[in-house]
This record gives structure tokens, sequence and C-alpha cells, in this order.
């Protein structure tokens, strides 16, 4: 099966006139607004294939796009395969460029202020029961060097809430085990603490002690979590390992790894936990970004109102 005309230009580069303008952008939001590698190189991909539509429908460069080349790309892109997150994101790229060319006086005016874009729906996220991570944190089983490191490993996912992407990068300097917590730089290179329960804090010790020293190899970092070579685990290794896990406990929900850090939130929040205090743990920037969890949560007192008040059982047939 072809994959889409549209889906074709992802990875074609910007013609030269276009060029600069966007190396100048991605130069800023990377050094001066602190983004993330992938969110830059998702923008770039973006803006080179927006560049390449435009420059088609006769845009000499970006100081030359008009609000009409603009929104042409935009509804080339509707017919295309694509989710309402990804368009939604192509636009805020060509936004955030637009932004920036004013800002930087290259044109007076901003040529996507009357575009309009799909609005990403706020999905729900999966999580896991308490009963479920309990038999996920009990699948690595034994006492050898992986199966140390794995325990180790899922305890401090579901423990801290961290993204895969923290949790792979993390540095034994991070990490606190006497005052139970870990520093944690998080998207925008922003640092939090973020504090660890007994049940992390007791595996990370084993697991440091008798597990890690069996992956040390002579050009070892300072990684907290090895492979057998002795390099850092990959997010890929790490999302392979949850899904092996989940398997091996018998669990039958679609289980990733982002998952963890959805549970870790929503058992808080079941278990009263200040919004604004799960917003500093997951390094959330805006309270509203926490408040999906609220959804989460009146979701489950719905359906367990439903299934167990005596005045709804009675209209079951």
């Amino acid at each position: 099966m072809k994959a889409p005309r549209a889906r074709a230009q992802d990875t074609s580069q910007a013609p030269p006139a276009f060029a600069d303008d966007i190396e100048a952008f991605l130069g800023y939001i990377a050094l001066e607004r602190g983004l993330a590698a992938n969110t830059v190189a998702s923008y770039r991909r973006d803006l080179d294939q927006a560049a390449t539509h435009l420059a088609a429908q006769g845009a000499r460069d970006w100081r030359a796009v008009t609000g009409e080349q603009a929104a042409g790309w935009i509804h080339s892109l509707s017919s295309a395969s694509y989710t309402v997150a990804s368009l939604a994101r192509k636009l805020s790229a060509l936004r955030s460029l637009a932004h920036f060319l004013v800002r930087e006086r290259f044109r007076a005016d901003d040529f996507t202020a009357l575009l309009s874009g799909p609005k990403a729906s706020r999905r729900i996220p999966g999580t896991l029961t308490e009963e479920e991570i309990a038999r996920l944190l009990a699948a690595p089983t034994g006492g050898d060097a992986r199966a140390l490191r794995d325990r180790a490993l899922l305890e401090l996912f579901y423990s801290s809430g961290l993204r895969v992407s923290e949790l792979a990068g993390l540095l034994l300097q991070q990490v606190d085990l006497e005052h139970g917590f870990l520093r944690v730089f998080g998207k925008g290179a922003k640092e939090r603490v973020v504090p660890i329960g007994g049940k992390a804090i007791e595996a990370l010790a084993t697991y440091l002690t008798a597990g890690r020293p069996h992956f040390v190899r002579s050009r070892t970092g300072s990684q907290l979590f090895l492979n057998k070579n002795g390099g850092p685990l990959s997010r890929v290794m790490l999302w392979m390992l949850v899904k092996k896990y989940a398997k091996r406990a018998g669990l039958t929900k679609n289980v990733k790894p982002h998952g963890l850090r959805h549970s870790f939130a929503t058992h808080l929040l079941s278990g009263g936990a200040d919004l604004r205090a799960i917003q500093e743990m997951l390094g959330h920037a805006s309270i509203s970004t926490t408040q999906i969890y609220t959804s989460v949560e009146s979701q489950r007192l719905l359906e367990q109102h439903d299934k167990f008040h005596p005045r709804n059982r009675m209209v079951r047939p």
C-alpha cells in the first residue's frame, strides 16, 4: 500500500531560498527556548515539507509567503492519513516560524494569523489498576543482574512518573537514595526534584550493589540503567521491557511505558494527592495538562457508582 503523496514530502529538504530562515528559527528554539532535540527535528521536517509545497505554489521564500498559500498547504494535508495531533503540530511549527520572522523583523505581518486547524482532542490516558501494577512489578523474577535491573527500572518508573526519555537518560549523580529523590531534567532542560518511594529505593539499592556492576564495561559512563554491553538502555529497549513484562504478568491491556506515568498520576490523585504537587512531580508547565487526570478519576468514580450502587443495579436486566 502506497503512502499518501503528502507523506512523501515529510523527508524532503527545503528549497535553498527557504532553508536559511528555517535554520535561524531552529537555532532560536533550540538555544534560546531550550526545546528538546526531538521537537526541533519534528519542526525541521514539518517546515521542510511546508517549504517544498509553498515553493511549488510560487512563493520565492518565507518572506513572500501569503496567507492563502499557507492555507493551501494546510488544506493539502487534509487528504493524507495524518493524525489530528500531527496536523496540529505542523500548524504549530508554521505559526512559530511566522512569529519568529515578525519578531526578527524579517517581515511585518504574520501570514498565519487567519489560519485555523484541527484541535487535538484531550484523550483520557490509559492506566493500569493498582492490582495490575502489582502484577507488572512482580514480573521480573530471579536474582540475576538482569532481573535486578528490570525490577529496579519498573519500580522506579511507577514510583516517579518519569517520562521514558527521562528514565533512559538518568545518571548516577541524579539519584539520591539516602534522601529518597531524583533530580530530573525534563522538557526545555528544566530541572525538578521527584521523590521516590521505599520499594523503589530498595530495588535501586539492590541493583546498584548486586546488579549494575555486572553490566559495567571499560567504556561505561555514569548512566543508571545499562544494557548487556555496558551502554545506556535506549527508549526502544525500555519500551520492549515494559511490553515483555506486561505479557509475562498476563495483562490483556495494551500496556505502554507512558501508561506507568499515567498510572502514577492517577493513583496519586485517587489517594488524595494535591493536583499542584502532581503537576510538579510530572514536570507539566501548565496545570491544565495535569487536570486531565481529574477526568480519569471522575470516570472511575462513575464506573464504580454505576457498578455498585443498589439503585443502579435494580434497573439492570
